[in-house]
C-alpha cells in the first residue's frame, strides 16, 4: 500500500513539474514515462483538478491543463513616502507564503528584501509594483520600479562604457554605488538562491537559471542586449516550493573555509565581450579582471566561450597571475581550444589554474 501511495505521489509530482511545458500532451508524456494507461493518468489529473491544483480548458483534443494559482498578491507602493522593505515583507508578502518550508521562507525573505531595498534606495523612482503568484509547484515574485534603471545607474556612477559593462561588474559581486551603506553583495547572492532570476533594465536582460544537463542540474547566466529600452528595473524570482537548499548553502559556496567573508566569486567570462565579438584583446581582459583582486578565489566561467586570443590569455593567465599572487585563479567549463591557450599563457601554473578542468 505504501508503494502505491509513493508511486501516486511520484506521478502527480511529475505532472506538476512538466505541465507548463506540456499543457496539451501531459497525459501522453506521463503515460509513456511511467508505463501506465492514459486512463490512469486521467485519474491523477482529475484528482488534481478537484483539489484546485490544476485548471482545465477545452474538450477532447483541444484540452489544455495549467497550474492554478493557489495564492496571489499585487500592490503598488509609493517611493516618494517612507517605505521599509521589512515592513512590506511582514505585513504583505509573508502571509501569502504561508505553508512553505522554513528554508524556502528564509530564501524569499532574503531575496525579496534585498531587491525591494534596491528599488527604495537606488532607483530614484516614484512607484514600485510587487506581485506574488504561488502554485502547488512553485512561487513567483515580480518587483518593478519606474526609476533610472539598475544598469544605467551603475554605468553612470562607475564611469563605465555601457550597460553591458555594468552587468559584468554586478556579476562579479561587491559592486555598489553607495559603498558607505552597502556591500554590493545582495544581487550577487540573490541571483544564485533562486531557480530562475531575471533582471530587465534599459537595453539589457540578465538571467541566472538552473537547468538539467545530462541528468545534472547546472546554472547558467544568460544575457541579451538589444533595443529593449525598458524604463526602470524589472526583477523576477522563481523558486520551487520544496527547494532543498538554504541561504547558508549559497553563502558557503562563496566563502573560504574558516572565513566568514565573501571571499570567492564566479565570473561569467562571456560578459566581457560585446555582441558576438571574440575575446582577443588585453583591454577586454582588463575589463574582465577589474576589481577581482578583492577576492581570495576567483573562478572564471567559460561557458559559451569557444576561443580566446593570445593577448587576452596572456593578460589573464600570466600578467594578472604574476601581479596578484594572493588571488587563486581557477576556471570552469573550459573547451579544448581555450584550455590550450591557458596552458600556453600560464606555463607551469596552468595545472593549478585548470584544476579538474585539465
Amino acid at each position: 500500500m505504501a508503494n502505491v501511495r509513493h508511486r501516486s505521489t511520484e506521478i502527480r509530482q511529475f505532472i506538476l513539474e512538466h505541465i507548463t511545458e506540456h499543457p496539451r500532451d501531459i497525459v501522453q508524456l506521463t503515460a509513456e514515462t511511467f508505463g501506465i494507461s492514459r486512463q490512469g493518468v486521467h485519474r491523477h489529473i482529475q484528482s488534481l483538478v478537484r483539489q484546485n491544483i490544476l485548471s482545465v480548458e477545452g474538450t477532447t483534443r483541444s484540452r489544455r491543463y495549467e497550474l492554478r494559482p493557489l495564492a496571489e498578491f499585487s500592490n503598488w507602493y509609493s517611493l516618494k513616502t517612507p517605505l521599509r522593505e521589512d515592513v512590506v515583507w511582514r505585513s504583505d508578502i509573508r502571509p501569502v507564503l504561508r505553508g512553505l518550508p522554513e528554508n524556502a521562507i528564509d530564501i524569499w525573505q532574503y531575496g525579496f528584501t534585498e531587491i525591494l531595498n534596491n528599488a527604495i534606495e537606488h532607483s530614484a523612482g516614484e512607484t514600485v509594483l510587487v506581485t506574488v503568484t504561488q502554485t502547488a509547484l512553485s512561487t513567483h515574485i515580480l518587483i518593478l520600479d519606474d526609476g533610472v534603471g539598475i544598469f544605467k545607474k551603475l554605468q553612470r556612477e562607475l564611469g563605465l562604457e555601457n550597460e553591458g559593462d555594468a552587468l559584468l561588474e554586478l556579476a562579479k559581486g561587491k559592486v555598489t554605488t553607495d559603498p558607505a551603506h552597502h556591500t554590493g553583495e545582495g544581487i550577487f547572492f540573490t541571483s544564485r538562491m533562486f531557480d530562475d532570476f531575471f533582471i530587465v533594465s534599459g537595453n539589457v536582460i540578465f538571467a541566472h537559471k538552473w537547468h538539467e544537463v545530462e541528468d545534472e542540474k547546472k546554472a547558467s547566466d544568460l544575457i541579451f542586449e538589444g533595443d529593449i529600452s525598458h524604463k526602470g528595473t524589472l526583477v523576477t524570482m522563481d523558486l520551487t516550493n520544496t527547494v532543498s537548499w538554504t541561504p547558508k548553502d549559497v553563502f558557503d559556496q562563496f566563502t573560504t573555509e574558516g572565513d566568514f567573508g565573501f571571499t570567492k566569486t564566479l565570473v561569467p567570462v562571456r560578459l566581457a565581450r560585446y555582441g558576438d565579438e571574440k575575446l582577443v584583446s588585453r583591454s577586454q581582459a582588463r575589463r574582465l579582471l577589474a576589481g577581482i583582486d578583492r577576492f581570495a578565489t576567483v573562478t572564471l566561467d567559460f561557458e559559451g566561450v569557444d576561443m580566446i586570443g593570445q593577448a587576452f590569455a596572456d593578460e589573464v593567465f600570466r600578467v594578472f597571475v604574476a601581479e596578484h599572487p594572493q588571488v587563486q585563479l581557477l576556471v570552469t567549463r573550459v573547451r579544448t581550444p581555450v584550455e590550450h591557450m591557458i596552458r600556453w599563457a600560464a606555463g607551469p601554473r596552468a595545472q593549478a589554474i585548470l584544476g579538474n578542468e585539465g
